[in-house]
């Protein structure tokens, strides 16, 4: 159980599916979360016997508002944290929604019992919500690609011409495969993960370490990255 600490200490956290197993994690963990949702239109919760304020934010937004100061701690998917290239540090993997990055081509474009080779893909289009990701992907495997950055419906870009491929985040591929998709490489598994502003992880030293021992103590040592 985390006790009263003397440092007040603020936690990002994101709204949808991931925001609901946060604060599961954080009740496991003896943080308050009485009346803490991440769906209602209150985006500030303060708990002051306890030393904790809480921001809901949009997933995306998270690693921003720690990385400048408005958040100490947040909580964020690794993919996020990836393609936003923020300047926070990663504290523990939390192990709760799981994904991964691939790279997935019409059905179409396979050919029975030969493997895909995404080398003879070079100079053609991908789409995809993280450009940064995808390039950097690319640019180390050698192919040469022009990547499109979409806000949604990734799956229809190749269905339309728009793209020859995608590169996205799935859990059980079911989306890829109701449009024709099929995954020919992974990039990298993606969790959730507790980060921390630079500067409050030093200054606020010891209330980082309440918070994120208690977590690790919820979560178990396996997280510590």
């Amino acid at each position: 159980m985390v006790g009263i600490g003397q440092v007040d200490i603020t936690l990002a956290l994101p709204k949808g599916k991931l925001g609901q197993e946060s604060i599961k994690l954080l009740e496991q963990a003896g943080l308050p979360v009485a009346g803490l949702e991440t769906e209602a239109r209150r985006l500030l919760y303060e708990y002051p016997s306890r030393g904790i304020k809480y921001i809901i934010c949009r997933p995306t937004d998270v690693p921003t508002y720690v990385e400048y100061g408005a958040a100490d701690l947040g909580i964020a998917g690794k993919d996020v944290l990836v393609e936003s290239g923020a300047g926070v540090l990663e504290l523990l993997d939390l192990r709760f929604g799981y994904c991964r990055f691939v790279v997935a081509v019409p059905g179409s474009r396979l050919h029975e019992g030969q493997p895909f080779d995404l080398n003879a893909m070079s100079h053609r289009r991908v789409a995809t919500k993280f450009p940064r990701v995808t390039e950097e992907f690319f640019r180390n495997l050698g192919v040469q690609v022009e990547v499109i950055k979409l806000h949604g419906n990734i799956e229809l870009a190749p269905q339309v011409g728009l793209a020859d491929m995608i590169v996205d985040i799935v859990s059980t591929g079911r989306t890829l495969a109701e449009n024709d998709l099929v995954p020919v490489a992974e990039i990298f598994p993606a969790t959730a993960r507790l980060v921390a502003n630079r500067v409050s992880f030093r200054l606020k030293y010891e209330r980082v370490q309440e918070v994120l021992l208690a977590m690790e103590a919820a979560v178990g040592p396996q997280g510590r990255p």
